[in-house]
């Protein structure tokens, strides 16, 4: 069976020529969003996706605004307001040695060095320069903030779905 993964967010409809305001959910939107490049559509009102082809793109603040080949009109567009663009695993980009993909890193326990577990990753945030791995405590309430950064994350075992981290001075709450 295929997997999918989400590239964004549809957010709503932008002007009359079909035009839809996309969330970007990946580190890769010049590739992602290239003109001719083709997508697919996905909603949870619909069984089936829709593939696309990107016909026109620019950016307006943290948005990129699409427009497709097969849609001409905000009519046609209206039903994907909520939905997810997507793209077939097939489609996913080879990436450099420490770089990956959010759903590698998703559902990683964290470890300390000494093998104490600190939780699992449930979400990354990009504020800025680097990001972080916001990870819901074993023990405790409040999340822990691990910056993506060589000094913290020591090692990161995808396969087995396991993360080694320093601890430094602040990082646990």
């Amino acid at each position: 069976m295929m997997e999918w993964f989400n590239v964004g967010k549809i957010v709503n409809t932008h002007g009359v020529r079909g035009e839809i305001k996309v969330l970007p959910i990946t580190d890769f939107e010049e590739e992602r969003f290239a003109l001719g490049k083709e997508l697919y559509l996905s909603h949870e009102r619909q069984q089936d996706k829709e593939k696309v082809t990107v016909k026109n793109v620019r950016t307006h603040k943290q948005f990129v605004l699409l427009t497709f080949e097969e849609y001409s009109t905000l009519d046609e567009v209206e039903r994907w307001k909520g939905g997810l663009i997507q793209v077939p695993e097939e489609d996913l980009l080879e990436l450099e040695e420490g770089e990956f993909y959010y759903h590698e890193i998703i559902g990683c326990q964290v470890y300390s060095e000494d093998g104490e577990l600190l939780g699992e990753v449930r979400e990354i945030i990009s504020p800025g320069a680097n990001d972080v791995w916001v990870v819901k405590p074993n023990k405790g309430k409040k999340d822990i903030m691990i910056p993506y950064i060589e000094d913290v994350v020591k090692s990161v075992d995808k396969d087995n779905k396991k993360i080694i981290v320093h601890v430094i001075e602040g990082l646990l709450p």
